[in-house]
């Protein structure tokens, strides 16, 4: 009898809220996510989501991350003139201050201080992880087939496809979100990237930082 009283009080108990959300996945940058069958790159934790690139998906599209989990919906996104975009994600995510560095640790994000020209910088992206090179100039520009964007940060880092949206860091500060590249890593290339500090005005977002 009292084993069956006690049983009962157990079972009466209030689930702690952290055992009812106790399966989530961190939102990291460097991390690829799925807009239908494209994969991307996340770039970097915000407030409520992360930023990417706007050609990854429309405003409105559902997207999924790396375990293709549902993970939330495109709520902003502009291109071509500039290629930005963000994401809100749902309660299954928990956005995180710090980039994927593709060697099974992270970075610790500290800000969005702009890096010199010159300056060695590093990019983290979903398919060839984390590679490094020179900061060559900004103010570039590239063309689409859907139109110009302008204003990119041109490295000599290396890229494919998959990488897009991952971002470019310089001593724990982001610089920008991959939007273009040519060549690859195995023959080396050049890649751009919208700038950070843009994207976060453009849409009101608030950078994660560690």
């Amino acid at each position: 009898m009292l084993v069956a009283l006690l049983l009962l009080c157990t079972w009466l108990l209030p689930v702690p809220a952290h055992a009812r959300h106790a399966a989530a996945y961190s939102v990291r940058g460097g991390d690829a996510y799925y807009t239908g069958a494209t994969r991307c790159t996340i770039g970097a934790a915000v407030r409520g989501g992360y930023v990417t690139t706007g050609d990854c998906g429309s405003t409105g599209s559902a997207v999924a991350g790396f375990n293709r989990v549902a993970q939330g919906t495109v709520r902003g996104a502009v291109f071509p003139g500039s290629n930005m975009g963000w994401v809100a994600v749902n309660a299954n995510w928990v956005p995180r201050g710090v980039v994927n560095d593709g060697r099974g640790g992270e970075i610790a994000v500290r800000g969005a201080q702009q890096a010199p020209v010159g300056a060695t910088v590093c990019r983290s992206g979903s398919t060839t992880g984390w590679h490094c090179g020179t900061l060559l100039r900004r103010n570039a520009v590239v063309n689409y087939p859907q139109g110009t964007v302008y204003g990119l940060i041109e490295t000599n880092v290396c890229a494919e496809p998959g990488d897009r949206g991952g971002p470019l860091m310089w001593n724990g500060h982001v610089q920008g979100l991959l939007v273009g590249f040519s060549g690859n890593c195995t023959t080396g290339g050049r890649s751009f990237y919208q700038p950070i500090t843009p994207i976060l005005q453009a849409f009101g977002l608030t950078l994660l930082a560690s």
